[in-house]
């Protein structure tokens, strides 16, 4: 369900984001785990933003069999976010997938009345997630 690729030396348990993504879609998912110069650099390229990120999700096209999309995760930001907020480095990297996710899935916070934040809270909330995420995006 979900191809995995870590580019980097972070240790990621990927059952629990199986689960969480088992729970919406039972399309294909590539989740590329990389460093905040490769998120940068693909920021840059697909965005236009010269600076890097947390997450970024790439919905496919529509059509049958083919994957939902790629959610690309900064390890880097993990580890911060993971340290910052005092829990583990998968909580935190569930958190990021479950954005991520919602994203794929048509959710965008930016325009919506505040229906990817609920759908965010439901999911954290449904996998025993820390709260920090919720916060986060309410500031």
């Amino acid at each position: 369900m979900i191809e995995f690729d870590n580019r980097t030396l972070l240790k990621i348990d990927i059952d629990i984001l199986e689960n969480i993504a088992l729970s919406l879609t039972k399309k294909e998912i590539e989740l590329i785990i990389t460093d905040n110069k490769e998120i940068r650099e693909i920021n840059r390229e697909f965005r236009g933003i010269d600076k890097d990120t947390d997450v970024l999700s790439f919905p496919f096209e529509e059509m049958p069999l083919a994957p939902l999309g790629s959610i690309v995760i900064s390890a880097n930001h993990i580890e911060d976010k993971a340290k910052e907020f005092g829990h583990s480095i998968n909580d935190e990297c569930g958190l990021l997938f479950i954005h991520g996710l919602l994203h794929l899935l048509g959710f965008d916070h930016e325009v919506d009345s505040g229906e990817m934040r609920d759908e965010e809270a439901r999911l954290i909330e449904k996998f025993n997630l820390p709260k920090s995420l919720i916060v986060r995006t309410q500031e």
